[in-house]
Parts: C-alpha cells; sequence; structure tokens
C-alpha cells in the first residue's frame, strides 16, 4: 500500500500523537467515553464576552449573560493552529471546524474562572485537524467568570469582555 505525503503527516498527527496524549484528571461526570481517544490538546487564550440582559425568569432584573468566547488555539510550542468563537465553534488553520454542545460542567478550582465543560460535537466540516473530534473538553480554566456587578437596565445590551485561558482536550474515535 503507497500512502502520499499528507496521508503520512495525518497518521503522524493523529495516530501517533493520539496515543502519546494523556487524558486529564477530571471529575467522573466530565469523563469522555472510553470508546475515544485525544486527538489533539490545545490552550485556548482569549476572551468570554457576556452582554447585560434582562434575567429569563424576571424581565425587571438584569444580568452577564455569556454572548460569545473569542480565543485563539495555540499548541504546545505556542503557535497558533486555530480559534474559538460562537457556537460553540473551534476551527483550525487548515480550515476544518467543529460546533459543540454542552452535556456537563464542573465547578472550576478557582472562583473567578469559567466552569471545566464536556462538549459533544453537534456538526463538523471539513476532513482537517476538526474534521472528526466527536467530545471536547474544557478543563484548567482560569479567569472568564461573569463580572460581579454593573449589570443594570440602565446598562442593557453592553458589553463585557473578561480575560481567560482554559486546556481543550479533542476527542475521537479509536482507529
Amino acid at each position: 500500500m503507497t500512502m502520499n505525503p499528507r496521508s503520512l503527516t495525518w497518521l503522524f498527527a493523529f495516530g501517533l500523537a493520539a496515543a502519546e496524549i494523556s487524558r486529564p484528571e477530571v471529575p467522573e461526570n466530565l469523563k469522555a467515553p472510553d470508546t475515544e481517544v485525544v486527538l489533539l490538546k490545545a490552550l485556548g487564550k482569549g476572551k468570554q464576552i457576556y452582554a447585560c440582559k434582562p434575567k429569563a425568569d424576571n424581565q425587571t432584573q438584569f444580568e452577564w449573560a455569556l454572548a460569545r468566547p473569542q480565543a485563539d488555539l495555540l499548541n504546545g510550542q505556542g503557535a497558533k493552529i486555530g480559534k474559538h468563537y460562537e457556537g460553540p465553534a473551534w476551527e483550525a488553520t487548515d480550515g476544518s471546524k467543529v460546533t459543540g454542545q454542552v452535556q456537563q460542567r464542573a465547578n472550576a478550582a478557582q472562583p473567578d474562572a469559567v466552569p471545566w465543560l464536556l462538549l459533544k460535537a453537534k456538526t463538523n466540516e471539513g476532513t482537517g485537524t476538526f474534521g472528526r473530534v466527536t467530545y471536547i473538553q474544557r478543563v484548567n480554566t482560569a479567569g472568564g467568570a461573569a463580572p460581579a456587578g454593573g449589570c443594570d437596565q440602565r446598562h442593557a445590551g453592553a458589553e463585557a469582555s473578561v480575560d481567560y485561558q482554559a486546556d481543550y482536550y479533542f476527542y475521537g474515535p479509536r482507529p
């Protein structure tokens, strides 16, 4: 069987790397299924952007609600390999993309940090990095929690951005 260089690169990047990337220590409810392996670990570094909106159960009270994340995805050497944005979506520099839906959450160790999450892939696009991702974990979060104050009727529609970072683990089926 002959393989082209691109296939060999893909096998190296996902076949060998998947065997070398350990799963993170997480609460039981955030564990990806045993049928999945870690395809990629990336550092997300950017902002959680919140909008001041009326509460769903009381339109006279206001709260900061997550509008969207805006972060770069970095590899272990600090090079940009993609981005994370509203959806929630993760897009690699190769154009592949995955959107996720939250399945489970757990409180972060730091009180000012966004929660840890387990997401299941909702859609995939492309055949590159995120083309076969089935689950995403957001762990080891720092920062990003909603502001404590400053959201009231006078500030309805205002936005606030809060710096954050997190480790993202991307899973796919065992080869």
